[in-house]
């Protein structure tokens, strides 16, 4: 456990030692909206990962049947003082996703809005729910989708971008996999169980296999350079924050 508890880190052994771990988001009371805090905890785990040569392949997933509702805007409103360097946490995470060496795997439940579907972009495979939905909703407030963005141009379509950023629709779980958005759609009940057996057959190929298909695959995008592409969300964030705060 990392971050007051904020981001739970659990390792699994498949066979001779080697398996995979799982990320879990712990803040189900507010149905794992992203603070600074947490976005650190996340970053540590990767790290830890990342340097455990058993551990093949990570799941990433949120406590309580919901994968991530967001950035907490009402953390946000109450903050009184933040370092620079936390409130640019959330960034730091996406880079640190963007550079992580293993495959991830989303264990996509409930909903992910916003900040939440930016984070199951980062992810390398997409097991969705079939009443899961993934939703940018952004324009409702007139606010940018810089990491949403980030990743999309990355991955899809601008054409699939366009759709979920104008419009800011619900994409439900059928849908997302229709748009190539998640790897496989299943039954609610069965995401955790279907992202374990994909994390497991990860485990029992060679040795580093998985790593070097990983590079392979994002060794072919081009990008001078990752740090301008991946922009701070933090104020917009902020400013939504203060946009949705009641006048007092």
């Amino acid at each position: 456990m990392m971050a007051d508890n904020l981001v739970l880190l659990d390792k699994i052994d498949v066979e001779d030692g080697i398996g995979f771990a799982e990320i879990v988001i712990n803040r189900p009371e507010r149905r794992n909206a992203l603070i600074p805090e947490a976005a650190e905890g996340v970053i540590s785990a990767l790290e830890d990962i990342d340097q455990d040569d058993k551990m093949a392949a990570v799941i990433l997933r949120g406590e309580g049947g919901y994968f991530c509702s967001g950035i907490d805007l009402k953390a946000l409103q109450s903050a009184t003082s933040t370092s620079h360097a936390r409130k640019d946490a959330i960034r730091h995470m996406h880079l640190a996703f963007y550079h992580f060496r293993k495959p991830v795997i989303a264990a996509f439940e409930g909903f992910g809005i916003n900040a939440g579907c930016a984070l199951a972009l980062a992810c390398d495979l997409v097991v969705a729910g079939e009443s899961s939905f993934i939703q940018i909703g952004e324009i409702q407030q007139g606010a940018p989708i810089p990491m949403n963005a980030a990743w999309m141009r990355l991955k899809l379509p601008e054409f699939v971008l366009s759709r979920m950023a104008l419009l800011g629709d619900r994409i439900t779980g059928p849908e997302m996999f229709r748009l190539g958005v998640a790897t496989e759609c299943v039954a609610d009940d069965e995401v955790l169980s279907r992202s374990r057996k994909m994390a497991t057959r990860i485990a029992g190929f060679p040795p580093g296999g998985a790593v070097n298909i990983k590079q392979s695959i994002v060794g072919q995008r081009s990008i001078d350079d990752v740090e301008k592409w991946f922009t701070s969300p933090q104020p917009n964030a902020l400013k939504t924050a203060k946009m949705l705060k009641p006048d007092s």
